[in-house]
């Protein structure tokens, strides 16, 4: 069992910066590859960014790449999104999620994910 705690989220102008944390509970979390994931009111949630079990290989949507930069501490148990050049569409609530890969790592498909923060409060004004 994977306990995971996001924070960090909150309100900032366009074009600001914000860095999400994930922490997570248990002594296996190196051995979970990590992703990110949004929801914005009435849509889906959709991949922002994922990383594997040693931090040694990173991917991102292409709306997010080249501003998002995901990273991992795996003696704090953490994981965390440097979010940079924020735009009003990057606003939603951003969720942490652990994936136990079993062979292929489908990192952009929530359904892979095990585990999963509650979220944090991502608002970006215009």
């Amino acid at each position: 069992q994977v306990q995971l705690v996001e924070s960090g989220g909150g309100l900032v102008q366009a074009g600001g910066s914000l860095r999400l944390s994930c922490t997570a509970s248990g002594r296996t979390f190196s051995s979970y590859a990590m992703g990110w994931f949004r929801q914005a009111p009435g849509k889906e949630r959709e991949f922002v960014a994922a990383i594997s079990w040693s931090g040694a290989s990173t991917y991102y949507a292409d709306y997010v790449k080249g501003r998002f930069t995901i990273s991992r501490d795996n003696a704090k148990n953490t994981v965390y999104l440097q979010m940079n050049s924020l735009k009003p569409e990057d606003t939603a609530v951003y969720y942490c999620a652990a994936d136990w890969v079993r062979g292929t790592y489908y990192y952009s498909d929530p359904r892979e994910y095990d585990y999963w923060g509650q979220g944090t409060q991502v608002t970006v004004s215009s």
